[in-house]
């Protein structure tokens, strides 16, 4: 009997935790953009829906001291994106609309936020 009611009370702990954990908030849809390749040729890379709230730095442009920026960003997700000159959402910045067009090459970025928000402007 104890057992039984050991039992219940662990699964009705472990429903609660399911129930009040808050899951991770993410953009939907994708993110695009591209970096030079290693035989110089532009290569296209997407994220898809994006963490939301988090700043990423791009993978393939991390190391300012080793590789171009990425360039020519397309924020396809339903969030805003602001895009960074630096790693770390650091340096120039510049607010992409949900949906929007993409942005010309000239656009340069190593990192990337997505945000959720009306107040925002483009």
């Amino acid at each position: 009997m104890r057992l039984r009611h050991t039992l219940a009370a662990t699964c009705g702990a472990l429903a609660l935790t399911a129930v009040l954990a808050t899951p991770a908030h993410a953009a939907t849809g994708e993110f695009g953009y591209q970096v030079t390749g290693l035989d110089g040729r532009p290569l296209g890379v997407t994220l898809v829906d994006p963490d939301s709230d988090v700043c990423v730095t791009l993978p393939e442009v991390a190391d300012p001291g080793s590789s171009e920026p990425a360039f020519a960003p397309h924020n396809n997700t339903d969030e805003w994106a602001i895009v960074f000159t630096a790693p770390d959402c650091s340096g120039d910045s510049w607010t992409l609309r949900p949906y929007g067009r993409p942005a010309s090459d000239r656009l340069k970025l190593r990192s990337v936020v997505f945000l959720k928000g009306e107040g925002l402007t483009g």
